[in-house]
């Protein structure tokens, strides 16, 4: 199930913070600067509706992680979800199987990190591209939800991600809102 807030400029991220549970709650104030607590609550509680209405766990949810920083249910392990946020919007989808998701707002790329993060082919599509800025943000949130679902994350394995990729992937562009949002089971 996916769950989707794309309405961040409204949300009050302050009025939610005494329904996250200690740990989450710990993690959003260390965040610098406002738009990275809102976010980080919105996707929270995007997960706590999921697990409410799906799974009837009304509790606020406390994390586990895996090797590589991926956060799993404490008590849940049958339960795979997985969250993202960016300046736009703030996404969490839970599954009965291993998930990644990824959003980000639509934005040009330096060339520079267009040549470290994909590959020549990749290289091309983007600009080839009657829009680059699409282009590169699809492929990103591509590479980061298959990197996500695999809980590695971020690593050297950028340029082969998709390549590799044997799963099932939907991308969503929102030109209105100006985010993609990709989904790797």
């Amino acid at each position: 199930m996916i769950y989707l807030n794309d309405d961040i400029a409204h949300y009050d991220w302050q009025a939610a913070l005494p329904l996250l549970s200690e740990q989450r709650r710990e993690q959003v104030l260390r965040f610098r600067y406002e738009l990275g607590r809102c976010t980080c609550v919105a996707a929270y509680m995007l997960l706590c509706e999921g697990l409410q209405r799906e799974y009837g766990i009304m509790e606020p949810p406390v994390f586990d992680y895996g090797e590589h920083g991926k956060p799993l249910l404490k008590g849940h392990p049958d339960i795979h979800f997985n969250m993202s946020h960016c300046s736009e919007a703030a996404i969490c989808v839970l599954s009965e199987r291993p998930v990644g998701v990824d959003v980000e707002r639509i934005h040009d790329a330096k060339p520079s990190l267009v040549s470290y993060t994909m590959n020549p082919a990749e290289q091309r599509l983007i600009e080839q591209s009657a829009n680059p800025a699409e282009a590169f943000t699809r492929l990103w949130t591509q590479k980061e939800a298959v990197l996500k679902l695999c809980g590695t994350g971020i690593t050297d394995e950028l340029k082969t991600a998709l390549s590799t990729f044997s799963g099932h992937m939907e991308t969503v562009v929102n030109q209105e809102r100006q985010y993609i949002y990709t989904i790797a089971t």
